[in-house]
């Protein structure tokens, strides 16, 4: 499964970025997916994710209520609305395809990786 992230870019705080990743395999509409996010010097984290068929999504503390995960399984793509971005939102962005249907905030439930795209939130 190959997955190709894209959206990022340098943006100011405040504004908004949309992500989106394209998986190259029908297989993982039926799949749950993720966002983790990763910043120099710290470990992979989790931002969101949403289950197979959207009904149930996931968000860290840190970004809920600014960030939106959805999906559109016809076309084996997931986004991730960012808005209101800080500072610290900073960090490269990956999307994961989870093992089974259902998504988590833990990184084993996913086997595919994407290889990330970078967000830059200037002050």
């Amino acid at each position: 499964v190959q997955l190709q992230a894209s959206g990022g870019g340098l943006v100011q705080a405040g504004g908004s970025v949309r992500l989106s990743c394209t998986t190259r395999a029908r297989a993982s509409s039926n799949n749950g997916m993720g966002w983790f996010r990763q910043s120099p010097g710290k470990e992979r984290e989790f931002v969101a994710a949403i289950n197979w068929n959207g009904g149930s999504t996931y968000y860290a503390d840190e970004v809920k209520g600014r960030f939106t995960i959805s999906r559109d399984r016809a076309k084996s793509t997931v986004f991730l609305q960012m808005n209101s971005l800080k500072s610290g939102d900073t960090a490269v962005y990956f999307c994961a395809v989870a093992r089974g249907a259902q998504a988590s905030s833990r990184m084993e439930t996913y086997n595919y990786w994407g290889r990330g795209t970078q967000v830059t939130v200037s002050s």
